[in-house]
């Protein structure tokens, strides 16, 4: 792994303008359960029955209660980890210019990347379904499920459910991004969820490297990632950021 470390450092010292794909794997160290994979979100729920629109618009109070209300709870108290805080720190080194997420958490913001897509959309927000009024979730009373707005309307998370299209401007700026770039980096997803699995592959057609920093193999390894990091997104980006300082000088 260590030759895998200067190797990515190196590419980050030569880059002009980095680009990020994050997905639920780098917020495992925050206590934010995965959706997919073990141990997921979807080991215990169907997530047509529990994340479909059709399932929130039927009822949205069983939704609520099986699904958002922990949701809300977790992501009061979650708190950003190593692996944001190095994308973070990428960005104040003048590499890292954009983070697309398909994350709904809001952790790069609060670790300080300043250009986020959110590719699924955000749960740090509640959107009314009759007059749009927005929320922010930590002030949502969840005394009364569902919650309501002040017009009387029922309040939903602002995030994309399944069924629903994903946000034009998100789709739009992330295509952008992807070809804009010279290096992409792809950390803790596992690359099976599209559209956005396939920002790292427009990166590589546009000739950019694309380094994975996953705890294991995805569908990228073999034919789009120039080479891939195994390990713990915090853990290894912490030693790629020491190695990048190592090499320009820069704290």
């Amino acid at each position: 792994m260590d030759e895998l470390i200067q190797r990515a450092a190196e590419d980050l010292a030569a880059a002009r303008n980095v680009v990020a794909l994050t997905g639920a794997g780098i917020s495992v160290d925050s206590g934010i359960a995965p959706f997919r994979g073990k141990g997921g979100l979807w080991e215990k729920f169907d997530p047509m029955e529990v994340a479909h629109i059709d399932a929130f618009m039927s009822d949205p109070a069983r939704v609520w209660n099986l699904l958002v209300k922990d949701l809300k709870e977790t992501l009061d108290t979650a708190s950003p980890n190593d692996a944001h805080k190095g994308l973070a720190k990428l960005e104040e080194m003048g590499k890292l210019t954009t983070v697309i997420t398909q994350n709904i958490d809001g952790l790069h913001q609060a670790a300080g990347n300043t250009d986020v897509i959110e590719f699924h959309g955000s749960f740090a927000w509640q959107r009314c379904l009759d007059c749009n009024q927005k929320y922010e979730t930590s002030e949502v009373d969840i005394s009364e499920i569902p919650p309501r707005c002040s017009c009387g309307g029922i309040l939903r998370p602002d995030a994309v459910f399944f069924g629903e299209m994903i946000p034009q401007d998100a789709m739009w700026r992330s295509r952008q991004a992807a070809s804009d770039c010279d290096l992409m980096m792809v950390v803790g997803t596992s690359a099976v969820v599209q559209p956005a699995a396939l920002m790292p592959v427009y990166a590589k057609e546009s000739g950019a490297k694309v380094v994975e920093v996953n705890p294991e193999r995805t569908p990228l390894t073999v034919e789009t990632s120039d080479y891939l990091i195994m390990g713990k997104a915090g853990e290894v980006m912490n030693r790629i950021i020491r190695e990048l300082e190592q090499n320009t000088g820069k704290p």
